[in-house]
């Protein structure tokens, strides 16, 4: 009896593979670490067959370690980082580098060099710019294929098949190339709810007529709970399952995030919001009805469930920002999962003899990648203020509290323009690595004055992919249902009253310090 299902979920650094059963019980999960080379700064590639290589490691070790046999698996998932996969027309890797290690054919999801084709591409009068927050974002793809023209037109020329990465993921297992609603909508400027869904003449004005062409992108388009296909011969053989496997169509990884923590449209209230926190963190609704606002991505007609308007605003480095100043810091190292527990710990006892205002004085702008929401500019750079010439281990343990504080803060800053255009937050369900960070947990419940809802399920970005696998599957007749009978209670982090005033004048100083980067800027240019 087919009963179960594997969800994949493909990150920055590493690919997680789960087995849950159709009631979203998690049996197993494994993980397989990515290869990431970095050739310049904001610029990042992978390849693509050692994405599918670690895919294929982590599936093989989660199902053995479940202990489920190949032939009780109905169905297959893949949620994916927007990284970009180059191919030619015969279906091969297209070289962007090649180092001593490989060859790479995948620009990476953070990767910033279309910054100025991103700016361009916001200047037009068009729609498409309108459903970006009214300023086109360089993680998007239709920037990246404009440089991808001007920059390399060797490779483009040869292109014949261009995917997101849950796209490439799903062609790899199934070998159909139809594409997925949710990726299309969102990093492709595709609209579902228009009878003509492309923006013809936004891509005559930025000379990609040819976009479907080199991209290969049929007509038909997959919406969220379709099954791509069946697991070829090759791709059963490579995962250690059979050909009657189904495959769902592909999931931007935030929006799997979204589909396994956000209740389903019967069971949600208004003002539930997802957040789904790693690398970067992603805050997803969906409503009946569209919702704009400045920096807000979407709305995205039936990207997630059926008739409704989903919708995105983001922070560019979060888990990636700790991450950094553990590696640049002088007393920090390698950012281990044991290193951030080690900090996290030191930071907790610092916390019960002084309170969160051991660090005051030290004052972080946590935009080092650039700012997706609220101000849309992904030039955008960190500061800090109140530095000393402290390295010792305490130092970090303050600059990594006062860094997380400056998160949360921004958090509350991107709520506020939410509330401003009409959405209304009552809670935040919390999802992706952050769920395992207590530090960041309570603080987003502090910091935004709202609820925190996180859920008992280990991994809800996966549970979402395996809420997607169940439906594509069959074992569920919609999402929603898989959604009811997958789902389990989340535990409520209430916030504390006592430090509402202490967060409402941290806010202050953030929007200050804000001020000064304005400033700042200003006196430059």
């Amino acid at each position: 009896m087919r009963d179960h299902v594997i969800a994949v979920d493909v990150g920055t650094a590493s690919v997680r593979a789960a087995v849950f059963d159709a009631a979203g019980a998690m049996l197993a999960r494994a993980s397989s670490p990515l290869r990431l080379k970095r050739p310049a700064p904001r610029r990042g590639e992978y390849s693509s067959e050692d994405i599918w290589q670690a895919t294929v490691e982590a599936v093989k070790a989660a199902r053995a370690a479940a202990g489920i046999a190949a032939e009780r698996i109905a169905g297959l998932a893949f949620g994916a980082t927007c990284s970009l996969v180059l191919l030619d027309r015969d279906g091969r890797p297209l070289t962007l580098s090649e180092d001593e290690t490989g060859t790479f054919d995948t620009i990476a999801w953070f990767d910033h060099r279309a910054a100025q084709e991103a700016a361009e591409l916001s200047g037009f009068d068009h729609e498409a710019v309108l459903h970006s927050g009214g300023s086109v974002s360089p993680e998007m793809q239709v920037p990246k294929l404009v440089w991808l023209k001007r920059n390399r037109p060797e490779l483009w020329e040869q292109a014949g098949g261009i995917f997101d990465l849950a796209d490439y993921l799903t062609f790899r297992a199934t070998g159909s190339d139809r594409r997925s609603l949710t990726t299309l909508s969102a990093k492709w400027f595709y609209r579902g709810d228009h009878v003509l869904p492309w923006p013809l003449g936004l891509l005559e004005q930025a000379d990609l007529t040819d976009l479907r062409e080199k991209a290969g992108i049929p007509e038909f388009i997959l919406v969220p709970g379709d099954a791509a296909g069946r697991l070829t011969a090759i791709a059963a053989s490579d995962l250690g399952l059979d050909g009657e496997v189904v495959v769902a169509a592909g999931l931007i990884d935030a929006y799997a995030g979204a589909l396994g923590a956000l209740p389903p449209p019967d069971r949600k209230a208004d003002g539930e919001l997802a957040l789904i926190g790693g690398t970067s963190s992603c805050i997803v609704g969906y409503e009946n009805r569209p919702v704009f606002a400045p920096s807000l991505w979407g709305p995205y007609f039936s990207a997630l469930y059926p008739a409704r308007w989903l919708f995105e605003a983001g922070q560019s480095a979060t888990g990636g920002l700790l991450n950094h100043l553990l590696e640049v810091h002088s007393a920090g190292g390698t950012a281990t999962e044991e290193q951030h527990g080690r900090v996290i710990a030191r930071i907790e006892e610092m916390l019960q003899k002084r309170g969160p205002g051991f660090a005051d004085g030290l004052d972080i702008l946590p935009d080092f990648h650039g700012s997706r929401s609220p101000f849309a500019d992904a030039s955008m750079t960190g500061m800090v203020a109140g530095l000393t010439l402290d390295g010792s281990f305490d130092g970090l343990c303050r600059l990594y509290w006062r860094a997380s504080v400056a998160i949360a803060l921004s958090l509350r800053q991107i709520l506020a323009l939410l509330s401003e255009n009409d959405i209304a937050a009552t809670n935040l369900h919390l999802a992706g690595g952050h769920r395992r960070n207590p530090l960041l947990t309570r603080l987003y419940a502090d910091a935004t004055g709202l609820p925190v809802l996180v859920s008992p399920t280990e991994d809800v970005v996966l549970l979402g992919s395996a809420i997607h696998a169940a439906t594509a599957a069959g074992l569920a007749p919609d999402l929603g249902a898989a959604a009811r009978a997958m789902q389990a209670t989340p535990l409520e982090i209430a916030p504390d009253p006592a430090l509402a005033d202490y967060y409402a004048r941290q806010y202050r100083r953030l929007e200050i310090l804000q001020a000064c980067r304005e400033a700042l800027k200003q006196v430059s240019g």
